[in-house]
């Protein structure tokens, strides 16, 4: 008898008799399945007690527990806690290690097998236990080079208040886990040359707090300090254009949970980071230029400072950098469009309503407003805005996944290289004979030989929209349209979008007014965005044009990229993507 794909039998006489689980049922635990637990205890994402007992089955999405009292009970896999999660897909891992594809039976596992790719160990690796305090919240699992560390991205304490600089982001929750879990190194190996982390790095984490919370460098994205800018909370952090929480400097608060002497972080290059130094600390001593220093023990680790660069002033171990921040790391999921800066505006509160709803209380000029949004299920989340004069607004926002295409620029690859490209708008095409990519054979007279923008189409030069043409016209075309995008860590950005370009348009020349509908763009305006990156290094742009079977609607005029996104779904004929590189001038 064979076992369907999609069901993994565990049996509670295997789970509750042979297999003492507490892998991950304890952050930091044992990497192994070991003898002598009966039953585990599993929680909701709310911490909520759901049933202590044998899991029997993972099938659909749904885990089956035996409870203690013999009831069965069923629970979505993705309503479990973090820590459950990987528990539970670590126990599914290792039984369809151990059995043949397809087998029902299922074979007890001896102490020495192989647990998702892991080598049972009697102990977890001393970077594990550092995360230990918040199992709550974090789920831990390890193999013989990398401590993974799975959260939501939200910590326990409060949020956003004493914000004095604020672009309107509010903290959701994040799906760091599986794939896109925080890696660190467990055996760091010193560079030969340490890279700084001054005026670099700018983008992305550079270390991961042991809450299971990213931290960022200390200067934003412009390069400034983003304390000093008065852009962080009471605890450090803030939020990202993904609305994604996060620290820019220490969190040395953590200290009350894991106390002084222990590491309340860990660099992206696998050194830990400890708290402020005291005249009477056994490793007192002066640190380097990076904001570290050796201990007695000789194992190097950085420590926090009340001046700049206040965490770590670079990377001693040896880390790889694309695109302006360490590769690979975990990507954040907005779920709405970036808003600009609301002058004046200070976060005087932030209360969680329930599990899952949350109000954000600001002051402008003595009068307050709030933010109050409310997540569902399926990552959904709807907003309502009531701004200091009490206008209310709404809006209900969905999370934006995009597919990952296969088409490429004129370069041969994406920013980062192989199949790891960015994501492209890769939308299911509606049904025709050849169902075959066409390619639209895209060129621009704005980009160079080297891949690079011409200076004339950013903020270093006039401001120009770029030029783009295409050679062929898939049979069905009823209108074109353009968009111009780039990922970040963070979010998608989108500088220009033309739609209901007539059929017969092959072109559109440098800075010329294209014949079509001009879309809205990140500053919510109808016009093209000249690209002004911020911080060095170059930056890889994306120039997509659609062949659509159809004009788009949209339920309001100047649509957002996402908008358009959504609106063009089965319209698609075909597209292609053309990848260019822009660098900031120096001295900009």
């Amino acid at each position: 008898m064979r076992c369907p794909p999609e069901l993994v039998f565990l049996g509670s006489l295997l789970v509750a008799i042979s297999w003492g689980l507490t892998a991950l049922a304890h952050p930091g635990g044992h990497g192994s399945l070991r003898r002598g637990t009966a039953a585990h205890t599993f929680r909701l994402t709310t911490g909520e007690h759901v049933a202590r007992g044998e899991l029997l089955f993972v099938r659909d999405g749904l885990v089956r527990i035996r409870a203690e009292a013999g009831d069965l009970v069923d629970v979505p896999l993705d309503g479990l806690s973090n820590i459950d999660q990987v528990w539970v897909r670590q126990v599914v891992s290792a039984v369809r290690e151990r059995n043949a594809p397809g087998e029902w039976a299922v074979a007890l596992p001896g102490p020495d097998n192989l647990v998702a790719g892991q080598r049972a160990e009697k102990e977890a690796p001393e970077i594990a236990r550092h995360f230990q305090p918040f199992e709550k919240t974090v789920g831990i699992r390890w193999d013989r080079d990398f401590l993974f560390v799975e959260s939501n991205g939200m910590p326990e304490h409060p949020m956003m208040v004493g914000i004095r600089s604020w672009q309107q982001q509010v903290p959701l929750p994040q799906d760091y886990r599986g794939d896109n879990a925080w890696r660190i190194p467990r055996n760091p190996v010193p560079a030969r040359n340490p890279q700084s982390t001054r005026n670099d790095f700018l983008r992305g984490a550079i270390a991961l707090a042991v809450n299971g919370i990213p931290i960022f460098n200390p200067l934003n994205n412009r390069g400034d300090d983003a304390f000093l800018a008065g852009e962080l909370d009471e605890f450090g952090g803030h939020c990202g254009r993904a609305d994604d929480y996060h620290y820019h400097l220490a969190p040395v608060h953590l200290e009350k949970v894991v106390g002084h002497g222990k590491p309340i972080a860990y660099a992206l290059d696998g050194y830990p980071v400890y708290g402020y130094q005291q005249p009477g600390d056994p490793d007192f001593a002066p640190l380097d230029k990076l904001n570290g220093h050796r201990g007695k023990d000789g194992n190097y680790h950085y420590h926090a400072t009340k001046t700049y660069p206040y965490l770590i002033g670079g990377f001693f171990g040896e880390v790889t950098k694309r695109e302006g921040q360490v590769d690979p790391q975990p990507r954040a999921e907005p779920v709405r469009e970036a808003l600009p800066p609301l002058k004046g505006a200070k976060i005087t509160r932030f209360e969680s309503l329930d599990a899952n709803a949350f109000r954000l209380t600001y002051e402008i000029g003595g009068r307050s407003g709030t933010v109050e949004y409310k997540i569902a299920e399926g990552g959904k989340v709807a907003f309502t805005y009531r701004d200091p004069r009490g206008k209310v607004t709404t809006e209900v926002a969905e999370p934006r996944r995009p597919q990952r295409g296969d088409g490429r620029g004129r370069r041969g690859d994406g920013p980062r290289g192989g199949d790891d490209r960015p994501p492209r708008d890769n939308r299911r095409p509606a049904p025709r004979n050849d169902s075959s990519p066409r390619p639209l054979g895209l060129s621009s007279q704005s980009i160079d030989a080297e891949g690079l923008l011409n200076v004339d189409c950013t903020c270093d030069g006039k401001s120009l929209s770029p030029a783009i043409a295409w050679k062929q016209l898939p049979e069905g075309t009823r209108s074109w349209a353009v968009s111009l995008w780039h990922t970040a860590p963070d979010q998608e950005k989108s500088y220009w979008l033309v739609y209901d370009l007539p059929v017969d348009v092959k072109e559109l020349k440098q800075g010329m007014k294209p014949a079509g509908k001009t879309g809205q763009n990140d500053r919510r305006r109808p016009s093209y965005e000249p690209l002004c990156s911020k911080g060095p290094g170059r930056k890889t742009y994306h120039l997509t044009v659609y062949a659509l079977s159809e004009q788009p609607t949209f339920r309001s005029g100047d649509p957002s990229r996402a908008d358009f996104l959504k609106a063009i779904e089965g319209l698609i004929l075909a597209q292609e993507t053309l990848d260019f590189d822009y660098e900031r001038r120096p001295g900009r």
